[in-house]
């Protein structure tokens, strides 16, 4: 792991553990929401003024921040959870019923849910919703269509996925008359979970 990798993974788990979420965090810094983003992500370094704006906002001296980089040298966990088919603590996602997967693991990086997408229209779904977190999309089986408040409608069919900012208003409605379902990889943990 490098340096870069090593403070950005210190930032995310000094931020999750203060309940911070990163628009929170790029609000009381002023750094852009995409530049914290590739910083934790260990895509990008920061600069010694922004570094010390994050560590006032976390409120956190640099030496805290250093043991945070040192416990994130540590080797792999081996954390796992396995999920069976059917398997998950069941929720609702909009109006869409939910597996939750992985949900024994206290301190997620990410949430993997799996919705069934049965809604057809949307007036059937209902008003846009969105979470605070960026995602990723993949379709199961049959054929889907996510709308966007910033984008025109996206057809996905089953094999196909999407990357997406969450807080952005969306909808998801089935193309396919059998439903659909698809696989929801959310970063961080869902709300409520």
């Amino acid at each position: 792991m490098t340096d870069t990798e090593r403070t950005g993974a210190a930032i995310r788990k000094l931020r999750l553990a203060k309940g911070r979420t990163l628009a929170e965090l790029s609000l009381e810094t002023g750094i852009p929401l995409s530049t914290l983003s590739r910083v934790e992500l260990g895509q990008n370094a920061l600069k010694y003024e922004n570094l010390m704006r994050i560590c006032r906002a976390l409120d956190v001296d640099l030496q805290g921040l250093v043991a945070r980089e040192a416990e994130t040298a540590s080797l792999a966990s081996g954390r796992r959870s396995v999920i069976r088919a059917g398997e998950g603590g069941a929720l609702r996602v909009g109006p869409h019923a939910a597996r939750l997967g992985a949900a024994e693991l206290a301190d997620r990086s990410l949430t993997p849910l799996t919705l069934e997408v049965v809604v057809t229209s949307l007036a059937e779904h209902g008003p846009l919703v969105s979470f605070s977190a960026e995602a990723h999309l993949t379709v199961l089986s049959g054929k889907v269509v996510l709308h966007n408040q910033f984008y025109t409608p996206l057809e996905l069919a089953a094999g196909d996925g999407v990357y997406f900012d969450g807080r952005a208003g969306h909808a998801l409605v089935t193309a396919d008359p059998a439903g659909a379902r698809v696989l929801l990889v959310v970063a961080g943990e869902w709300p409520g979970a």
